[in-house]
């Protein structure tokens, strides 16, 4: 029982306005079953297919080909993701690809960031040659790690060579991943500077004893100071970030987090679900699964109680775990049936090439995956050798094309449509895929989706569960690599 619950046991409600809709689970209990049933392990889904299936073994000259076919046409728009690696203490919960500084002093920052900066440069110009000039970015992202782990010289340094590289549309978005514990103003103008134009604050959680367990202090007046900043600055959105299912967290403590970030007035929200995967990423060995962890049928209804209070406060919610303002881009795309997923998530710029930069960045064209090196010293190395840093990748197959239209319909869309999708994967989807669809009556029943004669509606319960919708399409499941985190 959560910590919410009455003193009758009866459970809290859960049925938060336009949430929980078509056969809808009014109190915990009667979602247990499904939290049960469902919670397995299961890809994320920003790809199909997915990261674990690219290998070490796919030809290079295969992947340079593909780049070569992608630059055919000038009209295919670009989205760039520049991944800065570092950060000065780790997060025990951090499933990224990061790479420890400790506080070396600003000196010692200075100059990891400089020789950074300097390869990322070296990589932009190598990958450049490769692409059609005439091609329009309108997409820029920075992740990490930390990016603005980098000083402003460093930011200023990049955002010129980013600049003589490449076009960029009037309107294209640029974003930035912030972590507010080490931010200034000066880093915040920086990347003003270079048109960023949109922020996403790294928070998790607002409780000071979830942030001692997880190894991350970061009182709300730095989160509140951030925001200030980067309106001031003039950023057109400003993303708060939460985990959900992280240890000595509770429903009541959780949703108490999310009053208290509410309360700054974000454009929007993701609210991740905690991925306990210690056979990737050992620090998170150090929690105590048993004593520490919620359990999964806790953690949906963490989930539901934040959706719960950002919808009644007006947010819409968008696939599994955004919520952004109805007048907000993204929540128009997810209602206009446009919305796109990536890396990044999900994004209204669908249809661009996505070329990473940085360690362990992805790229992907129409037909192809690449993974740059994801240790350091292997980028690094690579890139000095006039190399694209190339670890392993993935040339798709139309079979695998067609698969993702399937996959991504569901991860991004309410309504998939029949007639679309066939239209758009040149098959008759109800042919080809009959047994796929046969596959989600079991679903149907519990009431995650609904279908008929030209199509099936993901309902509000549903979203809670669309990547276990989602993997019914999936042909890698039954092979490969399984290390995914649980569904729920």
């Amino acid at each position: 029982m959560t910590a919410t619950a009455n003193a009758t046991n009866s459970g809290p409600d859960l049925t938060p306005p336009g949430l929980l809709r078509p056969r809808a689970v009014t109190v915990l209990e009667s979602a247990l079953e499904l939290v049960r049933k469902y919670d397995v392990p299961g890809p994320r889904y920003t790809s199909y297919p997915t990261a674990p299936h690219f290998s070490a073994a796919c030809d290079r000259q295969s992947l340079l080909a593909e780049i070569a076919e992608d630059n055919q046409d000038a009209s295919l728009p670009l989205s760039l993701y520049v991944h800065i690696p570092f950060c000065e203490s780790l997060c025990w919960y951090c499933g990224c690809n990061t790479v420890i500084t400790g506080k070396k002093g600003q000196n010692g920052k200075q100059g990891v960031a400089h020789d950074y900066v300097t390869l990322l440069i070296q990589e932009l110009e190598q990958t450049a040659k490769l692409l059609n000039r005439a091609r329009l970015v309108t997409q820029l992202h920075f992740g990490g790690g930390t990016p603005t782990f980098l000083p402003p010289e460093e930011i200023d340094r990049l955002a010129a060579t980013l600049k003589a590289l490449f076009t960029f549309a009037p309107d294209a978005e640029i974003s930035v991943e912030i972590d507010p514990r080490r931010l200034t103003l000066a880093q915040v103008l920086a990347f003003r500077r270079l048109g960023c134009n949109r922020a996403s604050l790294g928070v998790q959680d607002t409780d000071l004893a979830v942030q001692k367990a997880i190894h991350r202090l970061q009182p709300l007046s730095l989160t509140a100071q951030a925001v200030a900043w980067l309106r001031q600055a003039g950023y057109q959105s400003v993303a708060i970030d939460l985990i959900y299912g992280l240890p000595l967290q509770t429903v009541e403590s959780f949703s108490r987090t999310t009053r208290e970030v509410l309360a700054l007035n974000p454009d929007r929200f993701a609210v991740f679900s905690y991925a306990h995967v210690p056979w990737l990423k050992p620090a998170q060995k150090v929690f105590d699964v048993k004593k520490q962890l919620p359990p999964a049928s806790e953690k949906l209804s963490m989930l539901v109680a934040a959706a719960r209070i950002l919808t009644e406060a007006g947010y819409a919610q968008i696939g599994m775990d955004h919520f952004a303002r109805p007048s907000d881009e993204l929540a128009q795309a997810h209602a206009a049936g446009t919305l796109h997923r990536n890396f990044q998530g999900y994004t209204t710029r669908a249809g661009a090439s996505l070329y990473g930069f940085g360690m362990t960045s992805i790229s992907q064209t129409g037909a192809s995956f690449r993974q740059n090196e994801k240790e350091l010293e292997a980028w690094a190395a690579k890139v000095r050798a006039g190399e694209l840093p190339i670890e392993r990748g993935l040339v798709i197959t139309a079979e695998d094309q067609r698969r993702r239209s399937l996959v991504m319909d569901v991860m991004c869309k309410r309504r998939l449509s029949y007639a679309d999708l066939s239209a758009r994967t040149g098959v008759e989807v109800t042919q080809a895929y009959a047994a796929e669809f046969a596959s989600l009556t079991d679903l149907e029943q519990d009431g995650l989706l609904v279908r008929d004669a030209e199509g099936l509606t993901i309902t509000a319960l549903g979203e809670l569960f669309r990547r276990i919708i989602a993997m019914r399409f999936d042909a890698y499941l039954g092979s490969g690599p399984r290390n995914f985190s649980r569904a729920v």
